[in-house]
């Protein structure tokens, strides 16, 4: 006897049950999977438009030495190296002349993205040479270059590189700075300069034993006695131990 379970009045119920709680799953886990791709796109979305930056300010605590360097988050340079920890050099970046690092307020200066460059790159590493930039220019510099006769604003002179140096497209400028060595940066020569965001470099001594290395955009250079001194106190501010 065959049974009819479209004329079973017990039968249908269920059935329509069954297929009810099944529609109910299917559509749950829709809505579960559209805010999962919702949050995911959010997340995934901010990480895009940061492009590697970060606006959060907390400190990081980076061991180099002897040297505790307590950073702001958003002024290091680099993703991996915004936690706490041991590490062999420090990368930093900040605009001028505020010295602070990445904001929803500052991201057109640190994207580049219009006007002149104002982008300070700074390292922190272990000190390799007895001196700095200042201190090799006697011993070293002024036996690898010659005077051009050009001047810049702010009384800095520059010297060019022989050939046989090694420092190909670059150029050493200097002033005179009353009773310490001259002032000594090394920038790429015109040519050169015309594609890089921040052509030329100093380094200087701080902390315990350690080298701060930082470059910046050429027209500084007429600026450079406030720029130096600015660079040299905000990272002496970040260390918490080292003379």
């Amino acid at each position: 006897m065959v049974t009819d379970t479209a004329a079973d009045p017990i039968s249908r119920p269920l059935l329509d049950s069954r297929f009810a709680w099944r529609v109910f799953y299917v559509f749950a886990a829709l809505a579960l999977l559209s805010v999962a791709i919702s949050v995911a796109g959010r997340y995934a979305g901010r990480s895009i438009s940061m492009a590697g930056h970060t606006d959060d300010t907390s400190v990081a605590e980076v061991v180099i030495g002897n040297n505790v360097i307590a950073a702001p988050r958003n002024m290091i340079r680099f993703e991996t190296a915004r936690r706490n920890g041991v590490a062999s050099r420090l990368d930093l970046y900040m605009r001028w002349p505020q010295l602070d690092g990445y904001s929803d307020a500052a991201r057109d200066d640190f994207n580049h993205a219009g006007g002149e460059p104002n982008i300070l790159f700074a390292s922190l590493s272990p000190r390799m040479m007895s001196r700095d930039m200042s201190g090799r220019y006697e011993p070293i510099y002024a036996q690898l270059t010659e005077p051009t006769g050009e001047t810049l604003p702010g009384g800095l002179r520059v010297r060019n590189f022989s050939v046989k140096s090694g420092y190909l497209n670059e150029v050493l400028v200097l002033a005179e700075r009353s009773g310490e060595p001259p002032y000594v940066a090394r920038c790429l020569d015109d040519t050169s300069a015309s594609g890089s965001l921040a052509p030329c470099e100093r380094d200087i001594h701080i902390g315990d034993d350690l080298s701060l290395t930082y470059r910046f955009p050429r027209q500084l250079l007429s600026d450079w006695k406030a720029l130096d001194q600015a660079m040299l106190t905000r990272v002496s501010g970040l260390l918490k131990t080292g003379n």
